[in-house]
């Protein structure tokens, strides 16, 4: 893996807003929005998910499954014989050409939800003012230039759990912000509009909140365009109505953006029968629900895995896998629209209260310094070792660029940024990981890498050694 500043990076990245205008990959048509479902965007047909959560390795093990041919070359025939269409990825290294990955997943049919946050670049839940900074959105809006030509790119997670209980509602104000920030980007770059949305924590108690939360307000740019539940309620041979499902059908019938289970699968009885497959692709819930994806592809330590990786080019399929491929293949998609809303109205923004919901409807502005990636794109990509979460203050985005396209006013922009640090505090030390809920996630991790910028990444560690003491020695207090 090499970082090398080329010093044709200005022209590249011309060239990339050119040609992804339209698209370099065209195998696989795009999926479209209405109302509250997707559509192939060619045959006009309604769009189920049917997918599969896909992070071999985990946290512990952090590699990008995109960036390999070799791992892809293994995984994606299994993937066809499994039924799938969508596999969501959690971590991906922007440094790294995905274009072969990319098409041998369009070749095979497959579309990708991609969460575009790494373990040491996200939303923090201790500190979300601080971890909203412009070095931050760099490296999301380098991750969107990686991956924006391609037509199979279903959509953008801005967030995974980053609410995860009672503690730490007031995230969502600075994830909506980041939803925002991400569809300006993406048309002030000239690329395809693609969906934008969270994946949330089934809670109980603000689940809903967030749901509507982010599906309201009068700037379309910070409402989500698709709303993912993790949701394991559904245990062994449950039912419609035993597990629950029925109850967030009804819940959500008026939501106007498409919903879909972007995590099941409970393990509470093993092997899994799967039996939810049958009302999600049922007309039980099509109404509502546009598919999910199957928590998750490998065996990992916490024991979700549908297939055990041998080595580099073999897998073993496990009983899980062929029993969510017979219900994948007993259950096609309900005829017609399913009855898919059209014109369901956005949700109403829900009111602020301490103890339940705490986030604000009146988002932060965008650090001022990240404005220079409108026009000149992110520059250069930091890879998934660079931590961001504790740069609040001036960005020295300059250093992004090759010299040759650093001009004053990016300089003087850079110098202009600084971020309010929250006064908000959390129950635990623990940031909005892009890796799923049943991995450990990483939180303020200073793994070092080849990639970053310089001596910027090695004079960052120290204030975030003695920054995350004082935050721990004040939560004890």
């Amino acid at each position: 893996m090499h970082l090398g500043r080329s010093s044709f990076w200005g022209l590249a990245t011309s060239l990339l807003a050119c040609t992804t205008a339209s698209g370099t990959n065209n195998s696989l048509p795009a999926i479209e929005i209405k109302g509250n479902a997707y559509f192939d965007s060619e045959s006009g047909e309604r769009f189920y998910i049917r997918g599969v959560a896909y992070q071999p390795g985990g946290s512990s093990n952090l590699t990008d499954p995109l960036g390999d041919p070799q791992i892809c070359s293994r995984d994606v025939p299994v993937f066809k014989d499994l039924g799938l269409n969508a596999v969501r990825v959690y971590t991906v290294d922007n440094t790294q050409d995905h274009t072969e990955c990319m098409q041998m997943l369009a070749d095979a049919g497959i579309y990708v939800i991609l969460d575009v946050n790494t373990p040491d670049s996200s939303i923090s839940r201790f500190d979300p003012a601080c971890s909203y900074n412009a070095d931050y959105l760099q490296t999301i809006f380098a991750t969107i230039d990686s991956f924006a030509q391609f037509s199979n790119i279903l959509g953008f997670f801005a967030g995974n759990e980053v609410i995860n209980d009672d503690t730490n509602t007031n995230t969502a104000t600075y994830v909506k912000a980041v939803v925002r920030d991400m569809k300006k980007y993406m048309r002030a770059r000239n690329y395809r509009q693609i969906p934008v949305g969270y994946s949330a924590a089934d809670v109980t108690s603000n689940v809903q909140l967030a749901a509507h939360y982010f599906n309201c307000g009068d700037d379309e740019d910070a409402r989500i365009d698709m709303f993912g539940v993790n949701d394991y309620s559904w245990c062994g041979y449950s039912s419609f109505q035993e597990s629950g499902y029925s109850v967030k059908v009804k819940d959500y019938s008026n939501y106007s953006v498409p919903i879909f289970l972007s995590e099941f699968g409970c393990i509470k009885t093993t092997p899994r029968p799967f039996t939810e497959i049958g009302s999600i692709y049922s007309t039980q819930m099509s109404s509502v629900f546009s598919g999910g994806l199957v928590y998750e592809y490998s065996m990992e330590a916490n024991n979700y895995g549908l297939v055990q990786i041998d080595d580099g080019s073999s897998v073993t399929k496990l009983q899980d896998f062929q029993n969510s491929k017979n219900q994948y293949q007993d259950n096609p998609n309900p005829e017609g629209d399913g009855n898919y809303s059209q014109n369901n109205n956005i949700s109403a923004c829900p009111s602020y209260q301490q103890g339940t919901w705490e986030a604000n409807n009146t988002l932060p502005p965008m650090p001022s310094a990240a404005s220079v990636f409108f026009s000149m794109g992110a520059g250069q990509p930091m890879g998934t070792g660079y931590p961001t979460q504790f740069r609040c203050g001036d960005a020295n985005v300059s250093d992004y660029f090759t010299a040759d396209a650093t001009s004053s006013s990016i300089i003087s922009s850079s110098k202009s940024s600084s971020s309010s640090k929250s006064s908000a505090s959390s129950s635990s030390f623990s940031s909005s990981s892009s890796s799923s809920s049943h991995v450990s996630s990483g939180t303020t991790s200073s793994k070092s890498s080849s990639k970053s910028k310089g001596g910027a990444l090695a004079a960052a560690q120290i204030p975030l050694v003695f920054r995350a003491m004082g935050h721990i020695w004040n939560y004890i207090l």
